[in-house]
């Protein structure tokens, strides 16, 4: 039940540092906090770097979807990076791929943003 969020702007483009559990417990943070900063207009785009999210249930997928509906309504683009196994079950049963694209790493993200 352990959730911490970091972020920082590369360009055009905010990066979201998810670390830990991503569940009905902590859903409302992680939402809270992007919703806060993506706020503030300093980017177009959006990165989640999942590379330390150890464990998501749906509430997370929600949370993800609604995201992905904020950004592309303000013309920017999602995208997903360095996912891990225990994560990528449940993004592999949900068909989150068939909306979002999905990089190994954050260079590669980056780079489909155009921002490398």
């Amino acid at each position: 039940m352990n959730l911490q969020i970091k972020s920082k702007v590369v360009k055009n483009t905010v990066i979201f540092y998810l670390e830990g559990e991503f569940d009905q417990y902590t859903s409302s943070l992680v939402r809270t906090a992007i919703e806060g900063e993506w706020g503030k207009k300093l980017a177009a785009n959006m990165i989640l770097n999942m590379d330390k999210l150890t464990f998501m249930d749906s509430s997370g997928l929600g949370v993800i979807l609604g995201r992905y509906k904020q950004v592309t309504n303000d013309g920017g683009q999602l995208a997903i990076c360095c996912v891990n196994r225990q994560v990528d079950k449940i993004i592999e049963l949900s068909g989150l791929r068939k909306i979002i694209n999905f990089y190994q790493d954050e260079i590669d993200a980056l780079k489909a943003l155009g921002e490398e």
